[in-house]
């Protein structure tokens, strides 16, 4: 479990600024969106490995579930 904070510590502040420049929205809602996402329950989730994925990788996850409501899972997950 300690591993997978360490891994949402240097991933959420980069996923974040990625939200930030492609949504061109504040930090603050950036972070909500984040924290409110099915992405981010399922980032915290060890099981998924879905904190192994790249920054880039996980926007477009998180931007498909804002538009769609759904995740497509990329089969490295």
């Amino acid at each position: 479990m300690n591993e997978i904070r360490f891994m949402l510590e240097l991933i959420v502040p980069r996923l974040t600024q990625q939200i930030i420049a492609g949504q061109s929205i504040s930090k603050e809602r950036a972070l909500t969106l984040l924290y409110r996402s099915e992405l981010y329950r399922q980032l915290e989730r060890e099981e998924t490995k879905l904190w192994h994925l790249s920054v880039p990788t996980l926007y477009e996850m998180w931007q498909e579930e804002q538009q769609t409501g759904r995740i497509t899972y990329p089969e490295e997950a």
